[in-house]
């Protein structure tokens, strides 16, 4: 009876060993520090720059840097949340000709792939989705660590047409210019060290 309870240990433990070795090499999810993170856009109106920023966005990271490619990112903003530092343009900007933020309350960004590019570099592809339509998105994105936190920066540009954002007479790129440039600083905790 001994020997058969011995033997029902062995597999039992091996099945311990390589479920914790599993879980091991899944990455755990870092938490975004909101506080020190910032999404900022900029858009030329009649050829003068206009910068604006998100104040509200979250973020959903499981990423080990050191394989980068078993990783998912999903970042989700609040659309309605988007300043220009104007009062009449802050008010316009939630209205259904440019975010319609009543019917499209949240732009996602969901990657897809995930690849690294060099020491703290890597190359993230995903989709983008804005006011229900969706555009394929490679963004470069660098990685520095400070004692327990990373900062994961970077940018990339956006044609605002593509996504509806300013209709009717806003679609004038005299008025407004199609590309958006978007930036980013995302502080997280909870990240591997890197390789």
């Amino acid at each position: 009876m001994r020997a058969c309870s011995l033997l029902l240990r062995a597999p039992c433990l091996a099945l311990a060993i390589a479920a914790a070795a599993a879980q091991a090499q899944t990455a755990a999810p870092a938490r975004l520090v909101a506080a020190q993170s910032e999404i900022t856009f900029q858009v030329k109106q009649s050829g003068v720059p206009i910068d604006g920023r998100f104040r509200s966005f979250d973020a959903q990271i499981a990423l080990d840097p050191k394989a980068p490619q078993s990783g998912s990112v999903t970042l989700s903003i609040d659309t309605a949340s988007a300043t220009v530092g104007f009062a009449e343009s802050d008010a316009e900007l939630p209205r259904p000709a440019w975010f319609n933020a009543p019917k499209f309350p949240r732009a996602v960004f969901q990657s897809s792939t995930i690849k690294s590019v060099g020491p703290g570099r890597l190359q993230v592809t995903g989709k983008l989705t804005i006011k229900g339509t969706s555009q394929e998105l490679l963004v470069p994105v660098t990685i520095v660590q400070a004692g327990a936190l990373s900062t994961a920066t970077g940018e990339f540009v956006v044609k605002r047409l593509d996504f509806k954002i300013g209709e009717n007479e806003w679609t004038d790129v005299s008025l407004v210019a199609n590309d958006v440039r978007v930036r980013f600083k995302l502080a997280v905790s909870g990240l591997g060290p890197l390789p």
